[in-house]
């Protein structure tokens, strides 16, 4: 049954559960007015203040505040439960959350071991209550540009995509709140050595190669450097005599993964976050036979490209910047819209987005644009490519969470968030 408005158990008030509620959710809450938090929930109490204010200066409802779950599971009111916690013990409140029949959103990460992503799909179905990564870069303008090019046949046959996740991490995030403990992510980074933020990049990819959909991974091989980076950084900026400066990690500065498909397109993915680098980079790439979509210089190159000052891809498009140009033609139907409209904050707005693509979700009663087998594919890899990474590099087998529905799933649920083809929907308001 359809819902003109929703009511969601707000999970996880640290840094990143803040920014989606000040400049995602309480906008919708406040302008959009299809949205409401009902419970907040967070054990460090002046999270939750933090959360409460935001709230209160939107002027949306007041919440119910707890720090123990069981009370968001407990609420029969609750349509949906966003999950913003720490990775540890993220897939099990999933799994509650659906055995308690509510929606659940979850945000990007790697789950502990495969046996969560097992759990996961295991419980989905069981209970056919839906779960979405909140993966928002599915829903960056580039990245939708590239379906849009790819579903109108520009870019030939893809043979080959690269990703990465390129962000010096130490100064921006790893070593914030360590004197608090709460930063969980260094823990990770100490202990594991590993794939550990394949998302962002694999999302969009996954999406593109239609994999769970016609398409699905082989194998994984993961290579890593030596871990210098942290270490460095510790002995720099917290002084000698930090345990951070004395801490061995297993992470390595750089890791390199490659990942086959079963229709013979392969995918790069590089994890580069403790070395210093000059700008942040998904280096999303897609090369087809046709053409490609490059991040590296904002590029779009095809044969019989429109525009009369290219002579083709080889010669007059070659490091050619002419991304802003290829919106004008190519921009997929959403963010024409989008644009047209204005866009909202965070992450250049592709954050509302993928909090509109659920909650959307949630208020027709259908599956999400990011489903539980996406979800589980793209938890997975972190675990994947450790075991990988142990064996020095060995082949491993990437499971098929689908059980072979993946050559022939039920119909795709379409609409203006569709991801698994380009869809035109007027019928729906972005805000």
């Amino acid at each position: 049954m359809k819902k003109e408005k929703i009511k969601i158990g707000w999970v996880g008030v640290g840094r990143r559960g803040t920014g989606m509620l000040k400049n995602v959710v309480a906008e919708m809450c406040a302008q959009v007015g299809d949205v409401e938090i009902t419970v907040l929930c967070d054990k460090y109490q002046p999270a939750v203040e933090g959360g409460l204010e935001i709230l209160r200066e939107k002027g949306c409802p007041e919440p119910i505040v707890t720090n123990n779950y069981q009370d968001v599971l407990d609420n029969p009111d609750i349509d949906a439960i966003v999950i913003m916690t720490p990775w540890e013990g993220r897939a099990e409140m999933a799994i509650q959350a659906m055995r308690a029949g509510k929606y659940v959103g979850i945000e990007v990460g790697c789950a502990m071991d495969l046996k969560e992503c097992y759990d996961l799909i295991e419980v989905y179905e069981e209970t056919g209550v839906p779960v979405m990564m909140l993966e928002n870069c599915c829903y960056d303008r580039r990245e939708m540009m590239a379906y849009n090019l790819y579903e109108q046949g520009l870019l030939g046959e893809v043979v080959h995509c690269d990703g990465a996740y390129g962000h010096e991490l130490p100064k921006a995030e790893l070593f914030n709140e360590i004197e608090e403990g709460r930063h969980y992510r260094i823990k990770h980074y100490i202990h594991r050595n590993c794939e550990q933020y394949p998302t962002h990049e694999l999302g969009p990819i996954s999406k593109l190669l239609r994999l769970n959909r016609g398409n699905k991974m082989l194998t994984l091989s993961s290579f890593a450097s030596k871990s210098c980076g942290l270490k460095q950084y510790a002995k720099d900026h917290l002084g000698e005599d930090s345990p951070y400066a004395n801490m061995d990690y297993k992470q390595g500065d750089i890791i390199n993964t490659i990942i086959t498909c079963v229709n013979g397109v392969t995918i790069h993915l590089c994890l580069d976050t403790t070395l210093p680098r000059s700008y942040y980079s998904r280096n999303f790439t897609v090369r087809g036979t046709k053409g490609m979509v490059s991040e590296e210089g904002n590029t779009v190159i095809f044969d019989d490209m429109p525009l009369p000052y290219y002579e083709g891809f080889t010669e007059g498009a070659k490091n050619k910047n002419n991304e802003e140009e290829m919106f004008k033609l190519y921009d997929h139907p959403l963010h024409k819209e989008y644009q047209a409209k204005g866009t909202k904050e965070g992450h250049g707005g592709m954050d509302w987005l993928v909090m509109r693509a659920f909650i959307e979700s949630v208020k027709n009663g259908t599956n999400t644009p990011i489903d539980a087998y996406d979800t589980a594919l793209w938890l997975s890899i972190g675990s994947l490519s450790e075991a990988s990474i142990a064996q020095g590099g060995a082949p491993v087998a990437v499971p098929d969470f689908t059980k072979g529905k993946w050559l022939n799933r039920e119909p795709i649920v379409e609409g203006k968030y569709c991801l698994d083809k380009v869809c035109v929907d007027e019928s729906v308001a972005i805000y």
